[in-house]
């Protein structure tokens, strides 16, 4: 069995799937989609249940941040005007019985059959995962090329960059100096993604967010703390 539904007492029901790429248990909590649990093949459902009931009550609170999102959920249609930084979405429907995306080099094309209502679940479900598609596209383009420029430019060292969608943060920095950041720093303007990125470069030297770590920073940005400020005003978090 490569993944099953678990009840779990005050969530509900949560996926567990068994992934070949896992190394360990990790738990991701995304809008539309709910928990999914990510273990190794030879990792057991009942060690992963007892990694989830550890974590209880952090995925109760994500899962209701992400209930009060869904409820703001915006409904996209043929007449939904939406474009990502390089990308205009376009959405049809065709004489077809599947639903599909495809990102091509400036659109993100969603078809879907003529008698599904593109408000639905399904057809919704896939915009939205067409839309992430354009955004990690735009990151994998964009954001490494900028982290090796900035590094340079103000003398730091990294091991590795890894685009990734995340829920709750812009960006981190791991012990071993890899660089994490959201896809959805795409939405930002560059001044904000460049703050973000020289965020991250500072914490390959300074690992806290101590005295020394804002120095550093508002000696690179010149007003570290506003630009902090501006990255707040927008959510990770979206549609």
């Amino acid at each position: 069995m490569l993944s099953k539904l678990v009840e779990i007492d005050s969530l509900g029901k949560i996926l567990f799937k068994k992934n070949r790429r896992s190394k360990t248990i990790s738990i991701r909590v995304k809008p539309f989609t709910g928990a999914v649990v990510s273990l190794p093949f030879y990792a057991s459902y009942k060690t992963a249940e007892d990694f989830v009931y550890s974590k209880k009550e952090w995925i109760k609170k994500s899962l209701q941040k992400i209930k009060d999102v869904e409820k703001e959920r915006v409904i996209f249609d043929e007449k939904t005007q939406f474009k990502t930084r390089d990308h205009i979405l376009k959405i049809q429907y065709a004489e077809t019985d599947k639903i599909s995306s495809y990102v091509s080099k400036s659109a993100i094309n969603i078809k879907y059959p003529n008698k599904i209502s593109v408000a639905s679940d399904e057809v919704q479900s896939e915009i939205r995962q067409g839309i992430i598609k354009a955004l990690r596209k735009e990151a994998k383009e964009y954001l490494p090329v900028r982290v090796k420029l900035l590094a340079d430019k103000f003398g730091f060292k990294y091991n590795d960059i890894f685009i990734k969608n995340l829920i709750s943060r812009w960006g981190s920095c791991s012990r071993k100096n890899n660089i994490n950041l959201n896809l959805h720093l795409m939405r930002l303007p560059d001044n904000l993604i460049d703050y973000v990125i020289l965020h991250e470069l500072v914490h390959t030297v300074e690992k806290n967010h101590g005295k020394n770590f804002w120095v550093k920073l508002n000696s690179i940005t010149g007003d570290a703390k506003s630009l902090s400020k501006e990255v707040k005003k927008y959510s990770t978090v979206w549609f």
